[in-house]
């Protein structure tokens, strides 16, 4: 039997990325925390807005996401059922149910989100925070990267 060797400590400081990089949506920014030696692994980012708003409803086929609030407030509607989460507040959307969310408290906003498995998650943020601003509605980019886009992001007063 062969021993494994224990994975080497990440740590990523407070605000920071990962890799050091800058990545945008316009209204918020991601850094990226931990990320999968392969796609079978758990990916977790930080999400820190300074706008209100968020994605577009949308369901992966094979991730379950989890949201932790950090700062501020957001609203978060997975399947049928609307959840208000506050600092402390965490939220699973099981992977297959449709789920949309958005920032809506009125200063700034963090969140850490997780998927398991990571899948395409990390090639999606790549190229849709090229374009500084939410990802497109466009339904082959959101089923590339192994999700289905199923309608618009909520509207926010």
């Amino acid at each position: 039997m062969h021993e494994r060797s224990p994975a080497p400590a990440t740590y990523v400081a407070a605000g920071a990325d990962r890799f050091g990089e800058q990545r945008s949506l316009g209204i918020s920014t991601i850094d990226f925390k931990l990320l999968p030696a392969d796609p079978t692994g758990i990916l977790i980012l930080e999400n820190t807005f300074h706008a209100k708003g968020g994605p577009a409803r949308h369901l992966h086929l094979a991730q379950d996401e989890w949201f932790y609030a950090v700062e501020g407030n957001f609203l978060i509607e997975v399947g049928a059922e609307q959840f208000h989460l506050h600092p402390g507040d965490s939220l699973l959307a099981p992977r297959q149910i449709p789920h949309v969310w958005a920032f809506v408290g009125p200063t700034c906003g963090r969140m850490l989100i997780t998927f398991l498995p990571a899948g395409q998650i990390e090639a999606f943020f790549r190229t849709v925070t090229q374009a500084n601003a939410m990802p497109p509605q466009d339904p082959a980019l959101w089923r590339a990267h192994g999700m289905e886009l199923v309608g618009p992001p909520l509207a926010i007063a």
